[in-house]
């Protein structure tokens, strides 16, 4: 079970890298401003929400919305996991409360947020039943 927990925590771990997740919404603000790209918010809670869990899985795990998220969009995550063992940094915790004080007070899980690098809202959603394709123009018809 030990080795079961390692090797999914290590393919979590490589494909987020794969997705270009920043580690602080700071850097991604910074990144944003510039590279003059919007920035996918992205509400979470990786451990409990199952559409958040099917949203990893359908649409941001997909080889398309990777690729195109690469060219087009700085993404950040603000998790808020709720089992013990994937607890996050105290100073990552609260940097999450505070952007869900602003971007999402009534708590909605999953909750995606489109802002542009003045961190200005353009748009949001959450799990839609959508091809990874399709996701990308809901996402794009918000920066237009």
């Amino acid at each position: 079970m030990k080795k079961l927990t390692f090797i999914t925590a290590l393919l979590c771990t490589v494909l987020a890298s794969a997705q270009n997740w920043k580690s602080s919404f700071e850097e991604a603000l910074s990144i944003s401003k510039e590279e003059n790209k919007p920035i996918i918010l992205v509400f979470a809670g990786s451990d409990w929400c199952a559409p958040c869990i099917k949203l990893e899985r359908k649409i941001w795990q997909s080889e398309a919305f990777v690729s195109y998220s690469n060219e087009h969009y700085i993404l950040y995550k603000a998790d808020f996991p709720r089992k013990k063992a994937n607890q996050l940094s105290v100073a990552i915790k609260e940097q999450n409360n505070k952007l869900a004080e602003t971007y999402n007070p009534n708590g909605h899980f999953p909750l995606v947020v489109v802002l542009n690098s003045n961190e200005e809202v353009l748009g949001n959603t959450g799990y839609n039943n959508l091809s990874p394709d399709s996701y990308i123009s809901l996402l794009n018809s918000f920066v237009k």
